[in-house]
């Protein structure tokens, strides 16, 4: 049964938190700050917080830089994963993906359908690892965040949680980086 294993202690994460809008600046960030506050109240660190605008060259440097930051853990983008013709964020997002997270896709789409019905296939929503940090792109709307967090990511970004998660496999990401040394090799 999936829960929380007490005898673990909780193991605090460093998350960046982007959102991508052209009509919001952070003053009025809804979703971010949606984020930021479950963020907070799980017991994780809100490591950086930003808004860019609908553009691919704009969204993908500032998560390549979150990428290249070794504190930060975890990015979470808000914003541009519908189908107008403003929406890049997986455009920009999922070249940067060294493996794509096909099922945060499909379960988010499950928690959404239960909640908006059959509009929920109106997501483009989308996740991955890129530099040994896991990314996670999600619509604009504060319900969508809230919906993804309480439902998915409050539990796999919890080392506690029960049968896996994805605080375990955090030391693990970049391990085909890190090459034994073969046999008889002196350097």
């Amino acid at each position: 049964m999936p829960g929380i294993d007490e005898s673990r202690s909780f193991v605090p994460l460093k998350i960046a938190v982007l959102t991508v809008s052209d009509t919001r600046a952070l003053a009025e960030d809804k979703s971010g700050a949606t984020l930021a506050e479950r963020i907070e109240k799980a017991g994780h660190i809100l490591g950086q917080r930003g808004i860019v605008t609908d553009d691919v060259k704009k969204i993908r440097a500032q998560v390549k830089k979150w990428i290249a930051d070794k504190a930060i853990d975890v990015i979470i983008t808000t914003g541009g994963t519908g189908f107008t013709g403003r929406d890049v964020t997986p455009e920009a997002v999922e070249p940067l993906f060294e493996k794509r997270m096909e099922g945060f896709s499909a379960m988010f789409l499950l928690v959404s359908e239960r909640k908006i019905g059959t509009s929920a296939i109106q997501t483009r929503a989308t996740a991955g690892v890129a530099g040994a940090t896991f990314i996670f792109c999600l619509p604009g709307s504060p319900g969508a965040c809230r919906d993804a967090w309480d439902e998915i990511l409050v539990h796999q970004l919890d080392y506690r949680y029960r049968p896996c998660n994805f605080v375990e496999l955090l030391p693990r990401l970049d391990e085909h980086l890190r090459r034994p040394k073969a046999k008889g090799a002196t350097a």
